[in-house]
């Protein structure tokens, strides 16, 4: 994967689609039953800590997608995990008014593949099923999803792989392309002067986390647009001068932005 593991995510993505599955949940019981090994719905009823997660799967009608033929990798917050949660925050998804809520919010915590702990790194971009983005942080106490800390990794089913998480990571609010446009602009209205004022570690961090907020919100960007910005951010962490950074950051933004605005990629970019 490295830390693009999202390609195989942006094939598959299809599978885990509300529309896709075929099966309905009454279903998916039935279905488990033909693996040699549980699948990944078993095998999260079987830890007996996973019984809030399940039940949002039946609710949202995601409970025999994720019981089918993957692979899939979760990110499975316990029942500890939810209940952290904002009082009322669950009783209000499983209503069925908020049947597809409830369901990004679930999508946003499986990868469509198998994605191992030995694939992940610090800095991944992770490309769930949801259509949005999550970043990889890996610290002394290991790594963290979205700000959750993977507490279990590699637990195996017969579809793909369980990785326990320590909360519920929620999907940002979703990011029009006029918003994305935005963004950008005001990236470079803060990080341009601080770059020719001596500081282009600021800059980096200002141009870095645009680039992130666009992926991780689900803004309206084409796949080669989120892929710009991915191999912006994986360009400048191999660097080492943070006034290179800044450029390999700034090229990525200015061709997203270009893109936005419906105009073709140039080559390169120069730095107003």
């Amino acid at each position: 994967m490295k830390r693009y593991c999202y390609r195989v995510a942006l094939v598959c993505i299809a599978a885990f689609t509300l529309p896709a599955v075929a099966e309905n949940d009454a279903s998916y019981e039935k279905k488990s039953t033909q693996h040699q090994s549980p699948n990944i719905v078993e095998t999260a009823a079987a830890a007996g800590q996973f019984e809030t997660l399940i039940a949002a799967a039946k609710a949202a009608g995601l409970a025999g997608a994720l019981a089918g033929d993957g692979p899939l990798t979760i990110f499975a917050p316990t029942d500890e995990a939810f209940g952290a949660l904002p009082a009322g925050t669950i009783e209000s998804l499983l209503k069925s008014e908020n049947k597809q809520k409830l369901a990004g919010i679930l999508q946003y915590h499986v990868i469509a593949g198998s994605v191992g702990s030995d694939a992940l790194s610090d800095g991944d971009v992770l490309e769930m099923v949801s259509g949005g983005s999550a970043h990889v942080t890996e610290s002394e106490k290991g790594f963290t999803i979205e700000g959750a800390r993977i507490v279990a990794t590699d637990i195996d089913a017969s579809n793909g792989l369980v990785h326990v998480i320590d909360r519920v990571i929620m999907p940002a609010p979703r990011m029009s392309r006029s918003d994305a446009m935005n963004l950008i602009d005001m990236a470079i209205g803060s990080g341009a002067p601080m770059y020719n004022h001596g500081n282009p570690r600021g800059t980096v961090d200002i141009y870095s986390t645009a680039a992130r907020s666009m992926l991780t919100s689900s803004s309206d960007l084409t796949s080669e647009d989120k892929a710009r910005l991915m191999q912006g951010l994986s360009e400048s962490r191999d660097l080492m001068d943070p006034r290179e950074q800044a450029w390999r950051l700034r090229y990525a933004l200015d061709d997203v932005s270009q893109s936005l605005m419906g105009m073709k990629k140039s080559a390169g970019a120069v730095i107003r």
